[in-house]
């Protein structure tokens, strides 16, 4: 049985560069904001005003490099893909980002949906972009976000088909995760979210939804990389939508410790 730490020594030497749904699925995985201290507070309190879309699981000090919930990781080289955002722009996807870093970055480590998706499984609702090894699909909503100084941007939402008598109970299991993402914000019509083509997913993968299933959006922590273009912040590096940090936690432990 592959663990997170056997997966991260593949994605930090690049045996492993892919999405990480259905990787470790007992641990959690969390998406990953990195920005210069001049900037922390902002988004922390971005965080804390979005917690559905940004809900903080750590938050390491300026330079510090090791998560207190992966001994021996290093977030530099231990996500499959980041993307880095200068002034607004998408300007570079890359595998490391050992080679630029700087000792005033803060890293954030975010809730991600795909820790809860291995409980779905088990509760017999089952997830297509896992049966066909794609990532999960995403897209940008007309619902704004609670701004700061330098945050601001729309909600970005993560969608999985479920067939239409496992909603409610989709719905409830997820509502026990709300440092990931919790209960979803949606179900049914994609136009009420202000989703114009529910075939052309702003991130991620197509994933067919069959007659008798309804489309099911959850929050997503894709939203500040949307909040970094929106804002044309100077600098911030993410992860690729898709492309987790997957920590030593199980689900169950991280549940005990909230």
């Amino acid at each position: 049985m592959q663990t997170p730490a056997m997966l991260r020594e593949k994605i930090r030497y690049g045996s492993f560069q892919g999405p990480t749904s259905g990787q470790c699925p007992d641990f959690v995985q969390a998406n990953v904001v990195i920005v210069p201290k001049a900037y922390a507070f902002d988004f922390f309190l971005f965080a804390h005003r979005n917690p559905d879309s940004c809900p903080l699981v750590d938050v390491f000090d300026a330079g510090v490099t090791e998560s207190r919930f992966a001994p021996g990781s290093d977030i530099r080289n231990d996500v499959p893909r980041y993307r880095i955002y200068r002034h607004g722009t998408l300007t570079e996807e890359t595998t490391s980002i050992k080679n630029i870093w700087l000792e005033d970055w803060v890293t954030f480590l975010i809730g991600c949906s795909f820790t809860f998706e291995s409980i779905l499984q088990q509760e017999g609702i089952p997830l297509r972009h896992i049966e066909e090894n794609k990532n999960v699909a995403m897209y940008v909503t007309d619902r704004p976000t609670k701004a700061t100084t330098m945050f601001h941007g729309p909600l970005v939402v993560s969608m999985r088909p479920v067939p239409q008598q496992l909603v409610q109970k989709a719905s409830e299991v997820t509502a026990s995760y709300p440092n990931m993402h919790g209960a979803p914000v949606h179900a049914g019509n994609p136009s009420v979210l202000g989703i114009a083509d529910i075939e052309a997913p702003d991130f991620g993968d197509k994933i067919h939804i069959r007659d008798n299933e309804l489309p099911v959006f959850w929050a997503c922590g894709v939203t500040p990389q949307m909040a970094a273009m929106e804002s044309r912040l100077p600098f911030m590096i993410t992860h690729a939508p898709g492309h987790m940090f997957v920590t030593d936690v199980t689900n169950e432990e991280f549940l005990k410790q909230r």
